[in-house]
């Protein structure tokens, strides 16, 4: 089922026909394993006539907008979990990368996967819009050089410590990073937040607006956090305005998700006691 689903995003952005079809596939297996509860069923059921309503109508429509915000707080709600009904299948329980590294856990979420199919549906555009690239290509050497220097200077101000992983999950893990977290966050906060913002209030206001929204979806691990994940947000805002496409920066989120990981203590750097 986790491949039929992560195969029905990857046509996603290229393939709409496909990847719709693979879904449907996907949510089938979804309920006969279990993974899909009826009160989740109902809801995706409601989300979806919501969506086909929006995809139908024009954006400037009153009722096309109301159901934008409809489907936009459903896609925060899946985003964090707050459907009842899903059964996200627990990869990877309180493991350490490595020895310096703090335990962590991670899953296989169908309800997260599932947020850019709900965006698409109110935002034809979100996956693809005109691109603003930068006067010199060079500038994107310069943004995926920031990656490793964004990690190194998390090093120097105590929150990671440079350690290197291979650990036998990788593969499961890239797997759910790639389509289940990036994906999904990046059609989130890039796709349909900058893009709106942007739409109001210009590109570069739009770009740290979404921005320092993503540092501040980071709350929960402190102040250090929230303030890297928006500088992060600030390289996959970039990559986004100057591509005009969701897959070319959730492949620079990635891309810094296995940075951290493979070089770094991930998620953090497990400080020893006393």
């Amino acid at each position: 089922m986790w491949y039929l689903l992560a195969a029905s995003l990857f046509f996603l952005p290229f393939r709409l026909r496909i990847s719709l079809g693979l879904l449907v596939v996907s949510l089938i297996v979804a309920v006969l394993n279990h993974t899909l509860q009826p009160v989740a069923l109902l809801v995706l059921v409601v989300m979806a006539v919501v969506a086909f309503f929006c995809f139908r109508r024009k954006e400037s429509d009153v009722l096309a907008k109301v159901g934008e915000g409809l489907l936009v707080l459903s896609a925060g709600a899946l985003m964090l979990h707050l459907v009842p009904g899903f059964t996200n299948l627990i990869v990877v329980a309180g493991a350490q990368a490595g020895p310096e590294s703090a335990p962590f856990t991670f899953n296989y979420n169908l309800d997260k996967a599932l947020v850019p199919f709900l965006l698409l549906g109110c935002l034809p555009g979100l996956l693809k819009r005109p691109a603003t690239p930068p006067r010199n290509r060079l500038w994107w050497l310069i943004l995926l050089l920031s990656l490793p220097l964004l990690l190194l200077i998390a090093t120097l101000a105590g929150g990671l410590r440079v350690e290197l992983h291979y650990p036998e999950w990788l593969g499961s893990f890239m797997l759910a990073n790639l389509f289940f977290v990036s994906f999904a966050e990046e059609a989130l906060f890039r796709g349909w937040l900058q893009q709106r913002l942007s739409q109001r209030v210009g590109n570069g206001w739009g770009l740290l607006a979404a921005s320092v929204l993503f540092g501040l979806a980071h709350a929960a691990g402190g102040v250090m956090l929230i303030c890297f994940a928006t500088v992060a947000g600030l390289i996959y805002g970039l990559a986004w305005l100057w591509s005009g496409r969701v897959w070319v920066s959730t492949l620079v989120h990635f891309a810094f998700n296995m940075l951290h990981l493979l070089f770094f203590t991930y998620p953090l750097w497990q400080h020893p006691p006393g």
